[in-house]
């Protein structure tokens, strides 16, 4: 029998966690509930989820100070649930490394979607379905080597960790290397969706992309902007 994901969720409101337990249980998840960030932290080092469901309006808490203690300590997935819907809010948690922002009220379908969207990135490849080609498996430029099936980016210093959005994402480039790619292309090709008209979620984690990789940040060799058009991985790509 396969072993239930763990999931956690974090909300100082009562009626929320025991909402999302009872829902995500239903689906076949182990669901865990914390109401306050030592709680959650006391969970990542004893029973560590694989995901967390993260709001953050917690009372005499920082909730985007959780998210980074998240992404500095613990590998799992991270979806922020807030009803804090505005802009500078969202691009602030994909800024810290949540791989997707959901505000309140939600619909919980969606979410179950966003969910496992999420999880679907996180798998290895011989674990979410099919595995891929062997020839397609190691994509090499410029020093650095992606491998897709063990979802491992190696650089010049080592493994860099990246979030399952980053992955996706450098993936996507490294597949197409040379060619301007549209924010709209990537975001449908890496969330399955189309970008809002205020969406700035590729911008973000392209950004986050060059503070890991690039030697300068603020001038970007590897993946560059094109003014007007989208973003462009400039090094040719070799395929092991």
């Amino acid at each position: 029998m396969t072993q239930a994901q763990h999931l956690a969720v974090l909300d100082d409101e009562t009626d929320i966690t025991q909402l999302l337990a009872h829902y995500l249980a239903a689906q076949g998840f182990r669901v865990s509930q914390a109401h306050n960030g030592p709680a959650l932290m006391s969970l990542m080092a004893s029973d560590p989820p694989v995901l967390v469901l993260l709001d953050l309006g917690l009372p005499g808490e920082d909730g985007f100070a959780i998210a980074r203690q998240l992404r500095e300590h613990h590998r799992c997935g991270l979806v922020i649930v807030s009803g804090r819907g505005d802009a500078v809010d969202k691009v602030v948690g994909l800024e810290v490394g949540a791989d997707d922002y959901v505000t309140k009220p939600f619909d919980l379908r969606e979410l179950l979607a966003r969910i496992k969207a999420v999880l679907r990135r996180m798998a290895p490849a011989d674990t979410a379905g099919p595995a891929a080609p062997p020839a397609a498996s190691r994509l090499a430029f410029a020093g650095w080597a992606l491998d897709t099936a063990a979802r491992r980016l190696t650089g010049p210093q080592g493994e860099v960790t990246l979030t399952a959005g980053e992955f996706d994402l450098l993936v996507a480039f490294a597949r197409h290397p040379g060619r301007v790619l549209s924010r709209d292309f990537l975001l449908e090709l890496t969330r399955g969706r189309e970008a809002g008209p205020f969406d700035r979620t590729i911008d973000v984690q392209v950004g986050r992309l060059r503070r890991k990789m690039e030697a300068d940040p603020e001038d970007p060799q590897l993946i560059k902007s094109v003014r007007g058009a989208g973003y462009i991985l400039v090094p040719p790509v070799t395929v092991t």
